[in-house]
């Protein structure tokens, strides 16, 4: 049975999903937790504070359950793949709506925004080894600033989870676009090598 401080933890988690930033509070995540809301400041002094551990606990249990997939990725069709049952799967679980909700509150109060960047980080850094290992023989490598490419991911993995809430068919036209993409990329590097030599000159030349 889960302690009173992890039940706060995953209740504040559960709250924002279903309420927002704004109806996120001491009383509604006790409510949630079934506690009494005097134990939210007794655990963790404030309600932002608690947030600030919530959002740093749900990141590491949920990358921690697609680690492994992950570090099996062996190509950028693989990677997508695994972007789309991520997409399904933690948009059921709602745990990207409540990163969401806290990267919105993050604008506007600076005690979420550190620990809401720690969370989203623990994402992009398994996507950046992914891209690494996945670039490492391309002829884009050179070219491609994987860090940033990381960063870049994940921000588009957050906003379609939200932007599908609003209009699935467009999410479903930008995972389309992300397919053709990956499409190009495989078969450059299918070509011969010097077909991969040319095409590395010419990107060179406008890079």
């Amino acid at each position: 049975m889960a302690d009173t401080r992890t039940k706060l933890l995953e209740a504040a988690l559960v709250t924002l999903g279903k309420h927002g930033i704004a109806g996120t509070s001491a009383r509604t995540i006790a409510a949630e937790a079934g506690v009494n809301q005097a134990l939210v400041f007794y655990h963790f002094g404030s309600v932002d504070q608690l947030l600030v551990a919530a959002c740093e606990h749900g990141s590491r249990q949920r990358v921690a359950l697609y680690r492994a997939r992950f570090a099996s990725v062996t190509s950028l069709r693989e990677l997508l793949d695994l972007g789309r049952s991520l997409h399904a799967e933690e948009r059921a679980e709602g745990s990207v709506a409540a990163l969401a909700q806290l990267l919105a509150g993050g604008q506007t109060d600076p005690k979420l925004a550190p620990a809401t960047t720690v969370g989203l980080n623990l994402w992009i850094e398994e996507v950046r080894q992914a891209l690494e290992r996945v670039l490492a023989t391309s002829p884009l490598a050179e070219f491609v600033d994987v860090p940033g490419l990381a960063r870049a991911t994940a921000a588009a993995f957050v906003g379609l989870e939200l932007y599908e809430g609003v209009d699935p068919e467009g999410a479903g036209q930008a995972f389309d676009a992300l397919e053709g993409l990956v499409a190009l990329a495989g078969a450059l590097d299918e070509m011969g090598p010097l077909v991969r030599r040319a095409a590395r000159a010419r990107l060179r030349r406008h890079s």
